[in-house]
């Protein structure tokens, strides 16, 4: 592990201390924190009565307690020390266990959960990405503790989708489920049809 921390660690080194990449990666981070920008999006989906609504709200809920749990079980767990040079720059300073990520786990956890289509589940892993980077570039993870956080929190997040869309019936996230299943249902019957031919 303390390898693949080296190399990317030094890969970042060029990027730091410049002014416009150091904001840029504190803004992202920022962004992450306590799951701020997933709460505006939810809102965003919100905002109509509906079940779209129901689903942004459950999504959310699901997301947040189960990412929070884990990562804090994880890291209860590892108790790894955190980079002693945290880059300088306008961010909350983490004081927990560096082991995983806990903004990266929550960043993929929430993206897979709260997306409703493939543009927007590929946009939100986007910014789970971003925010994964910016943990790096100001050192307030070793490499490895983002990976892990990425890895653990995708896991997390696609085992808990299909659960949130099961008990939502009629959003967006349902009705695409229900598009594919009826259009596997429909190949098979066209199978069907050309074999009796």
């Amino acid at each position: 592990m303390s390898t693949i921390d080296e190399a990317v660690d030094a890969a970042f080194d060029p990027l730091r201390g410049r002014p416009g990449i150091d904001r840029a990666a504190a803004v992202v981070s920022n962004l992450a924190d306590y799951g701020l920008i997933w709460v505006v999006l939810a809102g965003l989906k919100a905002r109509r009565r509906g079940p779209d609504r129901r689903r942004a709200v459950v999504a959310l809920a699901t997301a947040g307690f189960s990412s929070l749990i884990v990562s804090r079980a994880v890291k209860k767990a590892v108790e790894r020390q955190r980079p002693d040079d945290h880059l300088s720059a306008a961010v909350r300073v983490p004081s927990s266990s560096s082991f995983p990520s806990g903004h990266t786990l929550a960043a993929f956890c929430t993206a897979f959960i709260l997306g409703e289509t493939d543009a927007g589940t590929a946009a939100n892993v986007g910014f789970a990405t971003a925010v994964a980077v910016s943990r790096v570039h100001l050192r307030a993870h070793h490499p490895t503790d983002v990976i892990g956080g990425a890895v653990i929190g995708s896991v997390l997040g696609l085992g808990l989708r299909p659960v949130v869309d099961l008990i939502t019936p009629g959003s967006k996230g349902r009705r695409g489920l229900h598009r594919q299943r009826s259009g596997v249902r429909g190949m098979a019957r066209d199978r069907v049809v050309l074999e009796e031919l």
